[in-house]
């Protein structure tokens, strides 16, 4: 199984000596273990190539992404494996106040950070932030250092993601400000196969019916900063 992964904690990252960890790799790795797949191969790439590399066949597998219509033209998606808010990655101690994509779009000078393909592009523009006024970057940590340098004042991305950043870079003088539920409810997030492969995406989501909710689940989300209440959510 060859899954696709980003650097983008807390859902997958690699630490010093290059060993992949987080709560959609070991989900995964958990899957192909006891659907005992072929061996569970992590390949790193960037957000844009997710999709491309399932058509050409790259990879077998990505790491969990949000579900939309458009996506759904082009690869199938296993269920549900979270279910989560956005949030805003802003200086420490948020000194242009915001408190939501509306709030940005308030301030007339304000700039905002996107990933590449992400949803919260058209989430900011659903919003009212002006087009002009938004970044796009390849990967977290590119957005992250466009916020600490003040080339940016926020970053969309999910709140959970923004959180995974910190815990590993506790240095950084950021803080997460979630968005309101009336500017996006939490949105739910699933592993992305290739089109046409349905007996294996069956398999996959009979083993996640059993997985997700389970204590062994629930103590491994709970490892990567997930509580009970996100969980339940997603059930």
């Amino acid at each position: 199984m060859r899954f696709a992964f980003l650097q983008e904690p807390p859902f997958c990252f690699t630490d010093a000596s290059a060993v992949l960890g987080g709560c959609d790799a070991m989900l995964a790795d958990k899957v192909c273990q006891l659907l005992e797949l072929e061996s569970f191969s992590p390949i790193e790439t960037e957000f844009a190539e997710l999709l491309p590399g399932l058509a050409s066949g790259r990879w077998d597998m990505t790491t969990g992404l949000f579900i939309s219509d458009e996506r759904l033209k082009l690869v199938d998606f296993t269920r549900p494996i979270w279910m989560l808010p956005d949030g805003l990655l802003v200086a420490k101690n948020n000194p242009r106040d915001f408190d939501g994509y509306r709030s940005v779009a308030e301030d007339g000078a304000a700039l905002i950070g996107v990933i590449s393909g992400q949803v919260q592009h058209q989430t900011a523009l659903q919003n009212n932030v002006p087009s002009e006024r938004i970044r796009i970057f390849a990967t977290q940590a590119e957005a992250a250092d466009a916020v600490a340098a003040g080339a940016v004042h926020a970053y969309a991305s999910v709140a959970m993601a923004h959180r995974g950043y910190l815990g590993r870079h506790p240095e950084a003088d950021l803080a997460v400000i979630n968005v309101p539920a009336e500017e996006k409810q939490p949105a739910a997030g699933a592993f992305a196969l290739a089109k046409g492969n349905a007996a294996l995406l069956q398999r996959i989501d009979s083993c996640l019916g059993h997985l997700l909710g389970s204590t062994w689940h629930r103590e491994m989300m709970g490892e990567y900063g997930f509580s009970g209440s996100d969980i339940d959510r997603l059930l």
